[in-house]
């Protein structure tokens, strides 16, 4: 089959590991044509161009810049990036014609593409791989309003993904609770066209760690669990409150906090551990992948934080490379998230709210009194069952 996949992540080639990649690259071992529509933002300097790589045809579109960049050019971008899209096809895969029509969100603003690949493509099926419930989140942080001025821009956003999702033949979600939302807060969205189709991962075989040797290399205590959050420190993520669990748990002698990453946050973070100086935390910019997995795996629970204010069930993708590290995991996130309760479900994890001090603490003290091994093996297990890639392919394909 043709399958082409439309996406606002950087991909080059196939390669490398991600939650997209890993799905392009077993599409491509199953014997598919796979191409692939991903922005080459303005500050590459580079044209709107096709490449092959990884057995992957690769459409990069010329595009403004979408990330790192000032609010009013992200926003400008978001705009026009659809019909950058579609005049690309247009010149560069015409005549091709595609049985599977992929595309993920963020963003929502593909209905018109989606629209003409579906007419030229009669014959497709469409599916939508639910990453992101857009407008409804930025609503939820704040940066929109369903009144005022702020509101039109919110008709405006809420009207494409409408349409997107009337587009859509199928509709992939990360978790039951995804799925639940979607259908009760659109109406028009029939319960056979949503599914799960999780975030997952392909295996991959690891050198062993020499947990000491990493700690060490890192300035990192070898003789107490360490708990890690690595990953996006953005607005998403809640790092006020991130920040005033450290404080409260900053000094403690029975266990380590690591944060590494990078976003927007991360200079309120670093401020704050330069002030406090606290003697369980450190604090590191985001490293290259594999001496971050590298780092991830000689730690021994897994943080994730989400802002208590989401209204919209988040699945966050940084749950896998804990579960596939066998380790247990601390999700402190709003109640409509439902990847603390699944966790603790399964026996691999804990949950609380991530509106309270005093409820993180009591998590982390239930964590270090338990059979932390134990937990992360549950948590491999899980994995082993419902996030290996070939899950999420055998939920799209047996629709085409």
């Amino acid at each position: 089959m043709n399958i082409i996949f439309l996406t606002m992540s950087r991909i080059n080639g196939i390669s490398r590991r991600g939650i997209y990649s890993d799905l392009m690259r077993r599409f491509v071992s199953e014997g598919h044509h796979v191409y692939i529509v991903t922005p080459r933002e303005r500050s590459l300097k580079l044209p709107t161009g096709v490449t092959e790589a990884d057995g992957a045809t690769i459409l990069g579109v010329r595009t403004l810049n979408l990330q790192k960049t000032s609010v009013i050019e992200k926003g400008i971008g978001q705009v026009l990036v659809e019909g950058q899209f579609k005049a690309a096809i247009k010149k560069h895969f015409k005549g091709v014609q595609f049985d599977l029509i992929l595309y993920s969100t963020p963003p929502i603003t593909f209905p018109k593409v989606i629209s003409y690949l579906k007419r030229t493509n009669p014959q497709a099926k469409t599916y939508l791989l639910l990453k992101d419930i857009f407008p409804q989140n930025a609503v939820d942080l704040g940066m929109m309003s369903k009144t005022g001025v702020k509101g039109i821009l919110y008709r405006w956003f809420r009207r494409k993904e409408k349409k997107l999702y009337a587009l859509s033949d199928h509709i992939g979600c990360m978790s039951p609770a995804n799925v639940k939302y979607v259908l009760e807060h659109n109406p028009g969205v029939g319960p056979e066209k949503v599914e799960v189709a999780p975030n997952s991962v392909e295996l991959r075989e690891y050198a062993p760690v020499d947990k000491d040797a990493v700690r060490k290399k890192y300035n990192l205590p070898q003789d107490k669990p360490i708990f890690i959050y690595g990953g996006n420190l953005g607005k998403p993520q809640g790092i006020p409150f991130l920040i005033k669990c450290l404080d409260a748990n900053g000094d403690r002698t029975d266990c380590h906090f690591l944060v590494i990453g990078t976003g927007t946050e991360l200079p309120k973070l670093k401020t704050w551990f330069e002030e406090k100086k606290p003697s369980a935390v450190t604090v590191m910019n985001g490293l290259p992948r594999e001496e971050y997995e590298e780092l991830a795996r000689s730690c021994d629970v897994g943080l994730i934080f989400l802002d208590h204010r989401f209204t919209i069930p988040n699945y966050p993708s940084r749950l896998l490379p804990y579960l596939e590290n066998k380790m247990p995991i601390l999700a402190v996130t709003d109640p409509n998230c439902d990847t603390g309760s699944i966790a603790e479900a399964n026996g691999y994890g804990r949950w609380c709210e991530s509106n309270s001090v005093e409820a993180f603490t009591k998590a982390v003290d239930k964590m270090l009194s338990s059979d932390l091994k134990a937990m992360g093996e549950k948590g491999c297990r899980f994995l082993l069952d419902n996030y290996l890639i070939e899950h999420t392919y055998k939920a799209i394909i047996k629709h085409v």
